[in-house]
C-alpha cells in the first residue's frame, strides 16, 4: 500500500469509491434516501472542488485507489482544522488502511498547526474514530440535523 497527494486526474475513481463505500457500508446506518443525497454530492466535479482547499491523499493498492481522506481549515481558522472524506472500498476495510489514512492526515500541516481537529463523522465511521482518539463534541453521542456525529481532539 502506498499513500499518496490526490491528483486531479483521480476524482473520477475517488468518487466511484466513495459511492461504493457509501452504497455497501453507510447503508446499513442511512436510509438510501440520505445514501443518495450524499452520492449526489460527492461526485467527481465535488471532489476536485474539495481538493482545491483542503489535503487530499489517497491509498493505493498498486495502481488502484482504495481509501482516502482529507484534512482542511476548520471555517478558515488557523488553530483549529476537520478530517473529511475518509472512505475505504469495502473489501479493504478491517486492514489497517483507515489508520494509515488517519495517520498520514495527522502527519499534516493543517492538524500539527492546530490545537483542536474535528470530525464530521457518519455512524459507520464514529466507533473507528474513537479507537484513533477522537471523542464527542461536548459530550453530544446523537446525530445532528445532519445525520453526523461531531468528534474532536484537542492536541
Amino acid at each position: 500500500m502506498r499513500v499518496r497527494r490526490f491528483e486531479k486526474t483521480d476524482a473520477e475513481e475517488v468518487s466511484a469509491l466513495i459511492v461504493t463505500t457509501l452504497r455497501t457500508t453507510n447503508i446499513k446506518d442511512y436510509s438510501a434516501e440520505y445514501i443518495e443525497n450524499d452520492v449526489n454530492a460527492l461526485q467527481p466535479n465535488n471532489i476536485l472542488e474539495r481538493a482545491g482547499w483542503v489535503h487530499f491523499y489517497v491509498v493505493c493498492d498498486d495502481e488502484k485507489i482504495v481509501g482516502c481522506g482529507a484534512i482542511g481549515p476548520y471555517w478558515g481558522k488557523e488553530n483549529e482544522s476537520s478530517l473529511f472524506t475518509i472512505f475505504v472500498l469495502p473489501e479493504y476495510q478491517g486492514k489497517g488502511i483507515g489508520r494509515t489514512i488517519i495517520e498520514t492526515l495527522e502527519q499534516d500541516e493543517y492538524f500539527l498547526r492546530a490545537k483542536r481537529v474535528e470530525i464530521p463523522a457518519s455512524i459507520t465511521g464514529t466507533p473507528f474514530y474513537r479507537k484513533m482518539g477522537y471523542d464527542y463534541k461536548n459530550g453530544i453521542t446523537t446525530p445532528d440535523e445532519e445525520g453526523l456525529l461531531r468528534l474532536e481532539k484537542h492536541r
